[in-house]
């Protein structure tokens, strides 16, 4: 079992090195575009290019050695000769500020330390899909997919929008509470999947729902949410009035329409202060709803200036 660990911890520290590698590769591309203007610059003009290409030459100087020590590393696993040694690997490795890279070393210390609990925690890993729900094997798949573990987070976009336009999970109560729960896990990525399938969901419910007591519910919780994947969100909902049905005290339907949860859209948009938030509040200006386009009026006077951030810490409720 230790061989397992040991392999998996290996392939952790070798995605770390393919991860840096890109980097390096980005460098190579920036290098190529300097050198096309050093060919077409003429003496004095030629000197800030010269600075820049030794500059980010310089950096790959720098980011293959951290290449290098990476895989150094990764063929260390498999080749350290005793149990000292290995432990005075993993006790460095602890420290990395890769989650993936700290998850394999936590693995690989409990196979050392409780191979009873090893096996016992391998054993659940290993029961059958159909005994997980759906949002947990998605979560499973962020710890464990290579993929959803790059530094590029576009496949973990993509996977958030798959699974949030499942039919019926974006009714399902139990999936939405399971994934909320995991915008706190210690693993970064997991809590970055877990966000964005949260505002998917909700976004779901906040334009599709023709129960607009439910739907403002959902653009409520889009509102206490506090990472800024939500902007889009909250602006899709500002600039889409629709209509929908709430019941009355007689528990009759009455159609209406979703002008509250739009101004809670627009205020929290406000609170963000982003570019794309002012955006989306100049373009309910002159919105039919008289309130709509006097807030938003209101708050571009008041905010005359580009909006480069949250205007108060964005603590949670």
């Amino acid at each position: 079992m230790l061989g397992l660990g040991l392999r998996q911890l290996q392939e952790a520290l070798n995605r770390r090195a393919d991860n840096i590698q890109r980097e390096f590769t980005r460098l190579g591309d920036e290098v190529e575009v300097v050198n096309a203007k050093l060919v077409e610059a003429d003496g004095e003009a030629r000197k800030p290019f010269l600075e820049q290409q030794r500059q980010l030459r310089q950096k790959q100087q720098i980011i293959a050695e951290e290449i290098n020590m990476w895989r150094e590393r990764a063929r260390s696993v498999t080749q350290t000769r005793n149990q000292t040694a290995l432990r005075a690997l993993l006790d460095e490795l602890k420290l990395s500020e890769d989650e993936g890279v700290r998850q394999a070393v936590a693995r690989t210390l409990l196979i050392l330390d409780s191979p009873d609990e090893a096996m016992a925690a391998q054993e659940l890993e290993r029961q059958p899909d159909q005994q997980r729900t759906p949002a947990g094997r998605l979560l499973e798949r962020a710890r464990t997919e290579y993929d959803l573990r790059l530094s590029d987070n576009a496949a973990r976009i993509r996977a958030a929008n798959e699974f949030a336009n499942r039919p019926g999970i974006p009714q399902d109560d139990a999936a939405l509470a399971e994934l909320e729960a995991a915008i706190e896990d210690p693993d970064a990525l997991v809590r970055e999947l877990s966000t964005v399938t949260v505002i998917q969901i909700l976004r779901f419910r906040a334009m599709r729902v023709a129960d607009l007591d439910a739907s403002h519910e959902a653009v409520q919780a889009l509102a206490r949410m506090q990472a800024p994947q939500v902007v889009p969100a909250l602006a899709e909902v500002l600039g889409s009035p629709r209509t929908g049905y709430v019941p009355d005290e007689n528990d009759e339907l009455q159609e209406t329409s979703n002008t509250r949860s739009r101004m809670v859209a627009l205020l929290r948009l406000v609170e963000w202060h982003t570019a794309e938030a002012r955006s989306a509040v100049q373009g309910v200006r002159y919105d039919k709803e008289t309130e709509i386009a006097k807030a938003a009026s209101h708050a571009l006077e008041v905010f005359p200036e580009p909006w480069t951030g949250p205007l108060k810490r964005t603590a949670k409720d």
